[in-house]
């Protein structure tokens, strides 16, 4: 395995390590005196401070401190990296288009850089898909919540083929998401979309976390969402409350 690493380089020495390491696909971590900008659905700052930003191949961004295990910054995979050189500083921004969110990290100081190809993520061996976990479903729609009733499997809708629908005990509406593996926000995202899709196309209310029924008429059913996973991270959780989703902790094979 091929790994570049420098000390103390100058910013535009790191700039032009970072240039060919984006090139090659490498695994890249910056450590040094920065701050961290945040522009997206919200907006936050970080003040200077030593920090270790860590750039993957794959998209993601994660900026970690000296506390905890999660990052204080990250953006998700699929995002673009690009490094600049800006008066005195070095510049590396990560960017996404859906939804329009960029990570800005400006180094004053970069006190180490690294740059290595690492492989044997993507051979990873999968121990159950999707698909067994819709099949799962589909043999015991009770595992989701007793009296629910599948439906449908790749249910059409204008944000795209839901994984399962079906109704409740009390006639609802559900969209059921399904994840193989745990999942963040960006999974309770595609979830939301999809419920207000389908309450668009029904006339319904998309949910309903005071537990009250649909908007206007008692009677009027509600779209439910479900997200089905074997587990979710805070974030993702804290956003299924707010949207008065559940989730239902699910391995996509039983386990032995």
């Amino acid at each position: 395995m091929t790994v570049t690493s420098v000390h103390d380089p100058s910013h535009r020495e790191a700039l032009w390590e970072l240039e060919d390491a984006f090139e090659r696909g490498d695994l890249i971590s910056v450590f040094g005196r920065c701050t961290v900008a945040y522009e997206g659905r919200a907006a936050s700052d970080l003040g200077a401070g030593d920090r270790l930003l860590v750039l993957k191949p794959d998209g993601a961004a994660l900026v970690h401190t000296d506390e905890g295990r999660q990052p204080v910054n990250w953006q998700p995979p699929g995002s673009e990296h690009r490094a600049a050189v800006r008066g005195r500083q070095l510049r590396v921004r990560s960017t996404r288009t859906n939804p329009d969110e960029t990570l800005t990290v400006r180094f004053s100081d970069v006190h180490q850089l690294s740059a290595m190809a690492v492989t044997g993520g993507r051979d990873l061996t999968l121990h159950g898909s999707e698909e067994d976990l819709r099949t799962r479903i589909l043999e015991r729609p009770e595992l989701v919540e007793p009296g629910f009733e599948p439906r449908e499997t790749e249910r059409p809708s204008s944000a795209g083929p839901m994984d399962v629908f079906g109704v409740d005990a009390a006639g609802n509406p559900v969209v059921v998401e399904l994840k193989r593996r745990r999942v963040g926000p960006d999974a309770v995202g595609q979830l939301a979309r999809y419920v207000r899709a389908l309450g668009e196309e029904l006339g319904a209310a998309e949910a309903d976390p005071d537990g009250t029924g649909g908007d206007g008429d008692d009677d009027a059913p509600f779209v439910r969402g479900v997200l089905v996973a074997p587990s979710v991270t805070d974030r993702a959780a804290e956003r299924l409350a707010d949207r008065g989703f559940d989730h239902v902790a699910l391995e996509p094979t039983p386990e032995e």
